[in-house]
This record gives C-alpha cells, sequence and structure tokens, in this order.
C-alpha cells in the first residue's frame, strides 16, 4: 500500500497536464484493484462549465455533461451537502430520491458505473469539488474494497483536488470559460500591452504561435479583438480577488 501511495504521489508530482493526472489517479485505482475513477469540480461562477477528469466511459461523460447532471445526480447533491465521504449504489439509493435521479442511476449502470465511493472536498476556495471511484460489481465486494482502502482513498482524493486545482485551474477561468495554459498565458501578456511578436519572443514560440493562441482565446470568451479578450482577463481577475 505504502509503494503505490508513493507512486501516486510522484505521478501527481511530475504531471503537467489533465491527461498526467488521470494517469496517475487511473494507475493508483487500478492498483487497488477499483474499476474507475472521477473528479468533479463545480465552478465559481454561474453557467461556467465544471471541471471533470475521470476514465468512466467517454459516451457516457458526454452525455452527462452535455445533460447537465451534476445538478441532478443524488451524488453530487449529497457531496454538496457535507464534507463526509459516503458509498452509494441504486441498490442503496434513498427512497426519497426523484425518479428522474433513479433513471439517471439506471443510466449510469448501463456504462458500468453500478456503485461507487464518494469524497467530497469543500476546501473553502470554490463551491466544492468531489473524488468518486466506482464499480461495475455487487455491493458487497465493492464495500470489502472500501473498507480496506478508505482511508487512503480520502488522501488520494485530496491530493488529487490539490494539484488539479494548482496545475489546472488556478487563475485560468476568464468570465467562467476556461483557457488552456499557453492562451492564458498569450493573453496576460497582450493585457500587458505586449504584441504578438513580443509574446513570442518571452515565450520562446512564433509570432504565428502566438497569434493561434490568442485567437483560440477569442474564440472561447466570443470576442473579436485582442483588446477586447484582455479587458474580459482583467475584469474577471478583479472579480475573483
Amino acid at each position: 500500500m505504502h509503494r503505490v501511495f508513493q507512486t501516486f504521489i510522484d505521478r501527481l508530482a511530475e504531471g503537467a497536464d489533465e491527461a498526467a493526472l488521470r494517469t496517475g489517479m487511473a494507475e493508483a485505482a487500478a492498483a487497488l484493484d477499483l474499476h474507475s475513477f472521477a473528479y468533479l469540480s463545480m465552478p465559481r461562477l454561474a453557467n461556467a462549465e465544471p471541471q471533470h477528469i475521470s476514465t468512466y466511459p467517454s459516451a457516457w461523460t458526454t452525455h452527462y455533461l452535455r445533460n447537465h447532471y451534476e445538478y441532478l445526480d443524488p451524488v453530487v447533491v449529497r457531496a454538496r451537502a457535507g464534507p463526509e465521504p459516503f458509498e452509494w449504489g441504486l441498490d442503496a439509493a434513498p427512497a426519497q430520491i426523484s425518479e428522474p435521479q433513479r433513471r439517471l442511476f439506471d443510466e449510469a449502470a448501463q456504462f458500468g458505473i453500478r456503485c461507487g465511493y464518494t469524497v467530497p472536498i469543500h476546501d473553502g476556495r470554490g463551491p466544492f469539488a468531489a473524488v468518486t471511484f466506482a464499480a461495475d460489481e455487487r455491493r458487497a465486494t465493492f464495500r470489502h474494497r472500501i473498507e480496506q482502502h478508505g482511508r487512503v482513498l480520502q488522501l488520494m482524493a485530496m491530493y488529487f483536488h490539490a494539484h488539479a486545482r494548482r496545475k489546472l485551474m488556478s487563475d485560468r477561468l476568464v468570465d467562467g470559460v476556461r483557457l488552456s495554459p499557453r492562451e492564458f498565458e498569450c493573453l496576460e501578456w497582450a493585457a500587458r500591452g505586449k504584441t504578438a511578436w513580443e509574446i513570442g519572443c518571452i515565450l520562446g514560440i512564433s509570432r504565428r504561435t502566438a497569434v493561434f493562441h490568442l485567437e483560440n482565446a477569442k474564440a472561447k470568451l466570443g470576442v473579436h479583438s485582442t483588446i477586447q479578450a484582455a479587458a474580459r482577463l482583467l475584469t474577471s481577475k478583479r472579480i475573483m480577488r
């Protein structure tokens, strides 16, 4: 167990992007004989998209996010309510869940997500986040694994959240729109009055590449000029303080 946890920490420390963090958690979960995991971080701003990293089937995650199930999902509702980890599954769902919520559980089961163990994270720096370890198996078997590894899974969830927030989400939301690291970096320099050529020299990239990232940032923010995008960035930073 010590080796699994140490390898997990090392992977997160070395990981620089979403794919690396996903791989680090996936490997650790697999070493503990767990089926899959999902990380969900709710946004600070209304109407912004949540941050989602998981090894769930992509068809399910696309369907889930497209339908904004994060606001219906009884697991998310419970995680939002308090910090205590909990187990869940259709056969253990509370009687008071609604019919749409029960259908959501049924849909998830079709993708091999039948039961889970969720660790809510309320760190005071955002609405909340949660890490879920899920399985497609009988709850008795899954529960045995959770009883064995529950405390380690809680630590893993907290470590993962800390790294994801610092490396992927920190200061990269502009009016609820998430920019890539390079898009945000280029836009920050543009907001300081630098031209695309100067940004390229500063960041060690070509002028053309700097323009490419600025164009992507403008498209995501729905504006037509770099000046407008920079203004949105500066306004967003003032609001977030």
